[in-house]
């Protein structure tokens, strides 16, 4: 039989078992090659017939699986076929710990998920109520970089309908909207009747964010603050339901979620530069915070501090803020606690303590 025939000598021989770095310690390179003969081999036997895969293409696989540098699987990782082995609750817990899992992490995570779901089945609830009721319900979502405002925004519309809610974020003003009245492009985009809208920032720019960082003059910061309170009034009287939440983090937090972000390449995209100068520029923020809760903070329209050091307590107590404001149909079967805790969400205070 020819040497050469892969189709009788290597169809049902396993694929090599390579090193991490490609090579086992003690391969020299008569055996590299032979194993690079053995990859190709075991490549050859599993192609179709009618592949079309010329001899250097197919080399230059065999290379690149040669060379590949293996990360084996962390000790953590639980596979599926030991978790189709289990059979009760206790088996589930003890594998968490051969695998050097925290257990309470765990359970604290479960029960997180289980208060979010039973949460979001009260908001689809309160989006049905509101439909049909035609009321009008804007969200505001403020807070320094990094805080948390857009996952806490992913939790509450994770199941609502799309049809009848809205996330406004919107980006740096066009020319024409610098030349137009700063509330005009903000008004575009409040809520119809039985809607719903989310807004990632606001109008609330203009308290904190371009002061600190330069973006707007003097006058037209004085203009705002002037203007906000009468232009909230108005809406509030229109019959909008005005919710003004502001995510508040410590500086520490702050540093470690940007270094987060940093690391992942998944969130790369969030950091800006001005995120970039946020801790460098944490007192300034600071100052015109808190001078925009002296100067905006009303009966009609009051800001709602929520402690977001801790990212999962922030999401459940602003949903269950929100679901307390309002009397809607189906409330009093609500399988969870609807009542916000008000050790991490409230009304601002001028004489609370404040983490940021």
């Amino acid at each position: 039989m020819n040497k050469h025939d892969s189709s009788s000598n290597h169809a049902d021989t396993p694929p090599p078992v390579v090193s991490l770095n490609g090579r086992s310690p003690n391969t020299t390179h008569d055996d590299a090659r032979s194993l690079k003969r053995e990859l190709m081999s075991v490549l050859r036997t599993m192609l179709p017939a009618d592949a079309e895969i010329d001899e250097n293409t197919l080399d230059a696989v065999a290379d690149a699986i040669h060379t590949t540098k293996w990360v084996p699987i962390p000790e953590e990782v639980i596979l599926r076929d030991e978790l189709t082995d289990l059979h009760t609750s206790r088996e589930f817990i003890q594998l968490l710990r051969t695998k050097n899992v925290s257990v309470g992490r765990i359970k604290k995570a479960m029960q997180y998920e289980y208060e979010l779901e039973l949460l979001q089945v009260e908001l689809v609830k309160l989006q049905r109520w509101v439909q049909s009721s035609g009321r009008r319900v804007c969200i505001i979502f403020e807070g320094r970089d990094a805080a948390g405002k857009g996952g806490t925004i992913r939790r509450f519309i994770e199941h609502l309908n799309p049809r009848a809610m809205r996330v406004v974020a919107l980006p740096k003003p066009t020319d024409d909207e610098t030349g137009q009245w700063y509330f005009q492009r903000y008004m575009r985009q409040l809520p119809n009747r039985g809607e719903i809208v989310f807004f990632d920032r606001s109008w609330y720019n203009r308290a904190v964010v371009e002061p600190v960082n330069g973006f707007c003059t003097p006058e037209q910061y004085e203009r705002f603050m002037r203007h906000v309170p009468e232009f909230e009034h108005m809406l509030v009287e229109d019959g909008v339901d005005l919710v003004k939440f502001w995510f508040s983090i410590s500086k520490e937090v702050q540093h470690a979620r940007f270094e987060s972000r940093r690391n992942n390449p998944l969130k790369q995209w969030k950091l800006s530069p001005i995120d970039e100068r946020g801790q460098e520029l944490w007192d300034e923020y600071t100052r015109y915070k808190e001078m925009m809760f002296g100067r905006t903070h009303t009966s009609f329209s009051p800001w709602i501090i929520v402690k977001a050091n801790d990212k999962r307590a922030a999401r459940l107590e602003s949903i269950r803020y929100v679901l307390s404001s309002f009397d809607y149909a189906g409330k009093r079967e609500a399988k969870t606690s609807i009542i916000p805790d008000p050790d991490v969400v409230g009304r601002f205070r001028r004489s609370a303590i404040r983490i940021d």
